[in-house]
């Protein structure tokens, strides 16, 4: 199985390192300081399960790479658009694209979309430019939860867990997809393929929506925004008003608000992705995690009065800090 990871960043990088370790053929692409410190000195990896060094194959150029088995897209969903239109050259007639973005994927209503079947959410993918690059058949879904952050070029530090769910769009059970969680699998993550994937999508990103852009606007970490007294009731705000979208598009989910606070109260001094893409200058993932919720809860009729409110000032926030205020 041949597996090319296209943004070897944090995530991406962390997942290429193990499987380069367990002898995986796999390719990792990147950009900048990060790649040319791959390639010159390989990739270093600090963790509590034991620190290792690996030289995987990484390269800047994806038209040099050839086609793949699997391609993990490693990138953040607002990098996808202008990425997309150099995968062409890595898909073969049965390459399977794997998708580890946060929020609403640009597939959710491109396979098994209920009565939204075929609506493309600009928020998501602006024009449709990713969805007319990577064929809806293609798609394995996944989420990601383990914590990692890239310390310098080159080096990545993984905080904690190391489990990876997958699911097939349509909830079907398929051999590729279980034939890529075994080589995850050998590579030392907890990987469970589910056919239940829609409901634990809106599961992450029940917290994600509400946690991520206030932790953003407050710098408050997980611990402090659950038990903050007034932060936490916008919080739940948000949560129950992301519910709500959930519950119109047949998603009934396993989990409730208070248990989703008392996980991320457990978490402890954890910074959410969004505020580490903030401190480090990054582009905030507000669009695929927020505004998809938003965009969604208009068409669908559903009253987001806290959602919007956080949206609007997360927007501000990040058109301020790229110097582009309206």
């Amino acid at each position: 199985m041949r597996i090319v990871i296209v943004g070897a960043g944090a995530i991406g990088g962390y997942i290429g390192a193990r499987l380069a370790k367990a002898g995986a053929d796999v390719v990792l692409h990147a950009r900048g300081p990060h790649l040319h410190a791959m390639q010159e000195r390989g990739l270093r990896v600090l963790s509590p399960d034991g620190d290792f060094e690996v030289t995987p194959a990484a390269t800047g150029d994806l038209g040099s790479v050839g086609r793949a088995d699997v391609v993990f897209l490693g990138v953040k969903a607002h990098s996808l658009t202008a990425l997309a239109p150099s995968l062409p050259p890595l898909l073969g007639p049965d390459t399977v694209v794997v998708s580890t973005q946060n929020g609403i994927p640009w597939w959710y209503f491109q396979v098994g979309g209920g009565d939204l079947a075929g609506l493309r959410l600009e928020r998501v993918d602006p024009g449709g430019v990713i969805a007319d690059t990577i064929e809806a058949r293609r798609v394995l879904g996944s989420l990601a939860y383990f914590a990692t952050d890239i310390v310098e070029p080159g080096v990545i530090r993984h905080t904690e867990g190391n489990r990876i769910s997958f699911g097939e769009p349509d909830g079907s059970k398929s051999e590729r997809a279980r034939r890529i969680a075994e080589a995850l699998i050998a590579a030392g993550f907890r990987c469970p393929v589910t056919p239940r994937f829609r409901h634990e999508l809106w599961v992450k990103l029940l917290g994600n929506v509400a946690f991520n852009p206030i932790s953003a606007l407050t710098r408050g970490t997980l611990e402090e925004l659950a038990r903050h007294p007034e932060v936490s009731r916008v919080v739940r705000d948000v949560m129950g008003e992301t519910e709500a979208v959930a519950a119109r598009l047949g998603i009934e989910l396993p989990i409730s608000i208070d248990q989703r606070m008392a996980g991320a109260e457990k978490v402890g001094a954890h910074k959410t992705s969004m505020l580490q893409d903030l401190e480090a200058g990054r582009p905030m993932e507000i669009e695929a995690v927020v505004g998809a919720v938003v965009e969604l809860g208009e068409r669908l009729e559903v009253p987001m009065p806290a959602t919007r409110a956080v949206y609007a000032c997360a927007r501000m926030l990040d058109e301020h800090r790229r110097g582009r205020p309206r």
